[in-house]
């Protein structure tokens, strides 16, 4: 059986880039991410220190991998990338071992 798998992305925002706009800006990908094949979740959250986390579950680790790339294609993309502060971002693919939902 194929497992799901998390993209989970952590970042901080550029200086000067608000929460607000920074989520709005966020939602512009919405649509690209909700069309993809075997997209499942998303949640974005931001913590108390200031540190974003953007956490996407897919189908299968292919699925994931693919729309990473892709995503970086897309005529969002750098308007995200420069909301971003330079050398923050950090990614990683995991398999989710379990879930549990409401």
């Amino acid at each position: 059986m194929t497992k799901h798998v998390a993209e989970i992305v952590t970042f901080q925002l550029a200086e000067g880039v608000s929460e607000a706009d920074f989520t709005s800006l966020m939602r512009r990908t919405e649509s690209f991410v909700r069309a993809q094949p075997g997209f499942i979740a998303r949640r974005l959250s931001r913590g108390a220190d200031g540190s974003w986390t953007d956490h996407v579950v897919w189908q299968d680790m292919a699925t994931a991998q693919q729309v990473a790339q892709t995503f970086m294609q897309q005529d969002f993309a750098p308007a995200v990338m420069q909301a971003i502060a330079d050398g923050s971002a950090r990614m990683r693919h995991e398999e989710v071992q379990w879930s549990m939902l409401p």
